[in-house]
Formats: C-alpha cells, structure tokens, sequence
C-alpha cells in the first residue's frame, strides 16, 4: 500500500518549515514506480529516502553506481525502525553531470531517536539517469 502523502515531505533548501506535504504520486511516487526519472540528483535523494521508508530495494538498487552498491543491500521495512523526516539543507550543482546534496534523516529504532546527517555525492550516467555514488557522514 503507497502512502497518500510523500515520506520525503517534499524535502528541499526552500521549504518551509510547516507547508503541507505534498501527495506520494505527485512526489517520489512518479519515481519510485518508475513512471518517470529525477531531473535532478536532490530529487533523487528525496526519492531515494522514501524508497527506503517503504523499504523498497530494487529502486534503491536501480538508483546506486554499480561500483558503489553494497551486494547484501536489504532495505526491507524493519518494523523496528520508525522513519520520522528528511531535512535537504543544501544541494550543489557541481557540473552537469555531478551534485552533492547534504541531508538529514531523522529515525527511530526501538524509541530511541537517531539522525543520520550525511553529504551524498551523485552522477549523471551517458543515459541521463542520476545515481547515488556514496557520502560522507557528517558528526557534527
């Protein structure tokens, strides 16, 4: 079952703090089921969080460079871990065909509160689709 709103919440530099939420088909939606390819790398950053809240590995794996993709990745939804929000606070055009974008994931496993804060770094491939190379945990 697909959620009405995105899990991404619509995630950008330029949000504001309290907009609504836009709906899942209208968002990540149109990537994640395949009906359409991220413009840009932050939005498939966004798509990518989501597929992860839905646990969706095959996108998750569709979206990562060959050369970087964990063979055991598993992203099937863990009960355990309860998914709270994406915050983007930047997203860097670094050339055509490379961006970063930083972000932190909020997340629960078993109550306790988790955020991942990381730097991702992107390509565009010869056939224009974006892909997720690796990132940079950011501790501070």
């Amino acid at each position: 079952m697909t959620p009405l709103e995105c899990p991404c919440g619509g995630a950008s530099p330029e949000r504001r703090p309290n907009a609504r939420a836009p709906r899942y088909a209208d968002c990540c939606g149109r990537f994640v089921e395949g009906h359409a390819l991220p413009a840009t790398a932050m939005e498939l950053m966004r798509s990518r969080y989501t597929a992860y809240v839905l646990g969706d590995t095959p996108y998750l794996r569709a979206t990562w460079a060959d050369e970087t993709c964990p063979h055991d990745l598993d992203a099937s939804a863990d009960p355990a871990t309860r998914w709270l929000g994406l915050e983007i606070k930047r997203h860097v055009q670094v050339d055509a065909n490379h961006a970063q974008v930083e972000f932190v994931a909020r997340y629960k496993v078993g109550g306790r509160a988790h955020r991942l804060h990381e730097t991702s770094r992107f390509v565009r491939n010869a056939d224009g689709r974006w892909l997720y190379i690796d990132g940079e945990i950011n501790n501070a």
